[in-house]
């Protein structure tokens, strides 16, 4: 098996209430799942293929509970990104080199049966996980803008966190507002001001590095 680590930031948008059901053993708001994810890697290999500086997203489709499979997924790759650099993100996004249920991207792809062409496009990626907001682009295919919860009454900036202590994506996310237009093949509809999700991630083959 390669081996690979990749420590770099997510934004995770999907039709979910504020509290996704994934994140506590729990069934999707509305039965069903669509998600867009837009991945930034500041330090990375795949083997002695660096990744350092690259941007990686990927749209999901689940008629029920994700557990129950059934998914369309689509990748999308960094247009900077060498041939080689490419294939390896594939391979990783697509569960491959990586124990059995060790990282999310392992769960979705093997949930995730129908998977359309993986398109190369420009990835833009602005976050700050802090204060809960960001925007991402992939090429004209899609993009997310990410905010606050806000209080109802008041309009006040309203935070929250998850802290998965045995997660196999990240240990603390923060959790925002956000929302996605899309054109592309994978049907997004429903990811307006809905859950948002910003975390720091390390990760490698066997999941997540706890000494990052």
């Amino acid at each position: 098996m390669t081996d690979w680590e990749i420590h770099g930031r997510e934004m995770v948008n999907c039709n979910c209430s504020y509290g996704c059901g994934c994140q506590f053993n729990a069934l999707p708001t509305h039965g069903h799942c669509r998600a867009a994810v837009i991945f930034e890697i500041n330090k990375g290999h795949y083997g002695g293929v660096k990744l350092d500086g690259l941007y990686t997203a990927s749209n999901y489709t689940w008629d029920g509970p994700v557990h129950e499979g059934g998914g369309t997924m689509q990748l999308f790759i960094d247009d900077k990104a060498t041939d080689a650099q490419a294939q390896a993100m594939e391979k990783i996004m697509l569960g491959e080199d990586t124990d059995d249920m060790a990282t999310m991207w392992w769960v979705f792809a093997a949930m995730s049966p129908n998977r359309l062409e993986t398109i190369r496009a420009p990835i833009g990626f602005d976050l700050d996980i802090e204060a809960r907001t960001g925007k991402g682009t992939v090429g004209d295919i899609f993009e997310m803008t990410a905010e606050p919860i806000r209080n109802p009454v008041t309009g006040a900036e309203h935070r929250a966190r998850i802290d998965l202590p045995n997660g196999f994506e990240y240990r603390i996310a923060e959790i925002g507002s956000a929302s996605t237009r899309s054109s592309g093949e994978i049907d997004l509809s429903g990811l307006d001001s809905s859950y948002g999700q910003f975390a720091e991630l390390h990760l490698s083959g066997k999941g997540v590095l706890e000494a990052a």
